[in-house]
């Protein structure tokens, strides 16, 4: 469902070094006996997941959709981006006529979270809380003025039938609460961490409200899934990139810049920003991950990716075929030059800047280019590309020889920020 193309970042002869360790790694995933192995649940997960919760998630949604002009998703991090990803990328950036997907729970801005619940006093809302522990300050917080504004419009009975949970599946206060009130709840499996969860019931209930073909999502994880789960360094696209990433870290290229042609596209450049930076960012470690939507930031930071400090390497996500296209119009004047483009599609203007840019930073710039190409994004080439990019960072993390899975560093600002608000016990 996706090409790779490593041949501009590393040759094959670097890359058959990597044999032996790679071999022994992709073992210790399939066998899950490396660091962190606790939270390798997702590798089987396109496989083994829960079917009967699925139907019963696709049926709530179905209600939600039928029933509702608003969904507001809170949570943050893995427990947002990977659903804010996916339903850019498969419904674009007007998102969908009803119901509207609204984020919250991600931001303790007054701002923003203000101008929500100001917009919501006059919709009828459900609510989709993801949380494991229920005690995320951010999504709690959210989660409390939601609750609140939903029984103050419908009553705390109309309410429970409003609110579909994503926690824990024994334990945690919104578990809990989910127990005291019958709210609807689905698992978030325990051996899944908030990063590598969005092929399960965290990304699935609000990608399902949005009418998006959830089946065919975990359908290209399995075949993913199926392709992936071997050592063949000629074949496995997954692990050629893997290899290609760690290369560059170690001659001097601490920066992966992922490129996308398509304004919803973005979103995915901010889920593989948490994805590799949180599972690599350790013990001074790692890749940093960035990102920029060409070609509008060709007219910002085009100059620095082409004669700046060579410490960069992109990895682009080209979608050649777009679902919507527009053609150009011919002007009896053509007063600005453009009648040669006259009669073409703009798709086609969109792949020239692409194959235009990337001779002028591979040949000219000297920058490394991974290309991953896309030949048109529907919701199973989606599944596929989010677990290819999962067993990636996987491999990626433990070729750095740190666990993919844990985040001590995440839990050092939220020390800081509960003993400055006077927290019990900080």
């Amino acid at each position: 469902m996706i090409k790779v193309d490593v041949s501009n970042v590393i040759n094959e002869e670097e890359i058959a070094k990597y044999s032996d360790k790679v071999a022994s790694i992709n073992k210790m995933i399939n066998e899950k006996t490396g660091a962190g192995n606790d939270f390798l649940g997702w590798v089987d997960w396109p496989n083994n997941y829960d079917k009967e919760e699925l139907e019963r998630l696709i049926n709530d949604a179905k209600y939600v959709r039928e029933n509702f002009d608003v969904l507001v998703v809170a949570g943050i991090g893995g427990s947002y981006l990977g659903a804010r990803s996916a339903l850019d990328a498969l419904k674009g950036i007007k998102g969908v006529d009803k119901p509207e997907i609204i984020f919250m729970g991600q931001t303790f801005s007054p701002n923003y979270t203000y101008q929500v619940l100001e917009y919501l006093k006059d919709k009828k809302f459900a609510i989709n809380v993801i949380s494991k522990s229920g005690t995320t300050t951010e999504t709690s917080i959210a989660f409390r003025l939601l609750k609140s504004l939903l029984e103050e419009k419908v009553g705390k009975e109309e309410a429970r039938k409003s609110i579909f949970a994503v926690t824990d599946k024994e334990k945690g206060a919104l578990k809990t609460l989910c127990n005291q009130e019958g709210y609807s709840t689905y698992v978030l499996p325990g051996n899944i961490g908030g990063r590598y969860s969005v092929l399960t019931p965290v990304g699935l209930f609000p990608l399902a409200a949005a009418g998006v073909d959830v089946k065919a999502m975990l359908k290209g994880a399995q075949e993913a899934q199926k392709e992936f789960d071997n050592a063949d360094l000629k074949t496995n696209m997954c692990y050629r990139y893997a290899v290609s990433r760690d290369y560059m870290y170690r001659h001097s290229h601490p920066v992966e810049m992922y490129v996308t042609y398509e304004p919803q596209m973005s979103q995915i450049s901010e889920w593989l920003k948490q994805l590799f930076g949180e599972s690599e960012g350790k013990e001074k470690k790692g890749l940093l991950p960035t990102s920029v939507t060409f070609s509008t930031d060709l007219h910002s930071l085009g100059q620095f990716v082409q004669d700046g400090s060579p410490i960069l390497f992109e990895t682009i996500l080209n979608v050649m075929n777009p679902n919507d296209d527009v053609v150009i119009p011919s002007d009896k004047d053509d007063l600005d030059g453009l009648n040669y483009l006259a009669g073409k599609k703009l798709s086609y203007v969109n792949q020239m800047a692409y194959q235009g840019t990337l001779k002028a930073h591979e040949v000219d710039g000297g920058v490394p280019c991974n290309i991953i190409t896309i030949d048109k994004m529907d919701a199973k080439t989606l599944g596929y590309l989010f677990y290819f990019f999962m067993r990636a960072c996987a491999m990626s993390a433990y070729l750095l020889e740190i666990n993919p899975f844990n985040q001590p560093g995440v839990e050092i600002y939220k020390k800081n920020m509960f003993h400055l608000l006077g927290k019990k016990g900080y």
